[in-house]
């Protein structure tokens, strides 16, 4: 029989499967425990936050192992179009920029690429409008360390830079060069976390 450690093991790999490979629960391999309680673990951690918790705790682990402070003081903010499927529902509209229909995630992370906050909206959201939900996401999560935040064009706005100084933020917009290809400072890690 095992022991108590080693079902929760079990479960947690469990869930680390259908993350990484995004398959239906009931496709759960046969070497793990049932879908069900895997699914049921899950929802109980979820709303316990011990997956945010676990989260954040690794975030500070990595960043102190690069010789940062444990919360960072910069982030970046940006947006993903996704297309959208048959379960978007509501979340579902159209991007003009990219030319897609689909939801919109909204994230934040810090400058070496560690998720922060993430939101998904409508694929018809303003960025611009999304600044003051992540910039009270970004705070709540690092406990108010976070005075810069490096975005790009499409917020430049008065209203983009008012809310994120409400919340004790600094908007700096990294602007694409005049010609030719220059590579982005800090702009690459977004790009990369997305992959």
């Amino acid at each position: 029989m095992l022991s108590s450690e080693n079902t929760a093991y079990a479960v947690f790999n469990g869930l680390r499967c259908m993350i990484k490979t995004g398959a239906p629960w009931r496709w759960m391999p046969n070497d793990l425990p049932p879908w069900a309680a895997v699914y049921q673990q899950a929802q109980r951690w979820l709303a316990a936050g011990c997956l945010v918790a676990l989260a954040e705790d690794r975030r500070t682990v990595l960043r102190l192992s690069a010789g940062r402070k444990a919360q960072p003081s910069a982030v970046i903010l940006d947006s993903r179009t996704l297309y959208s499927s048959p379960e978007s529902g509501e979340r579902v509209g159209y991007d003009g920029a990219k030319r897609k229909r689909g939801s919109k995630l909204h994230l934040a992370i810090d400058t070496l690429g560690h998720l922060l906050a993430l939101h998904v909206t409508p694929a018809s959201a303003d960025d611009r409008a999304e600044v003051a939900r992540l910039a009270r996401a970004v705070q709540a999560s690092t406990g108010q360390s976070v005075e810069l935040a490096y975005v790009d064009q499409d917020y430049t706005a008065a209203l983009a830079a008012k809310a994120a100084r409400a919340h004790s933020i600094e908007l700096e917009v990294v602007k694409l060069p005049e010609r030719g290809f220059v590579l982005l400072p800090r702009r690459w890690v977004v790009e990369r976390s997305f992959a």
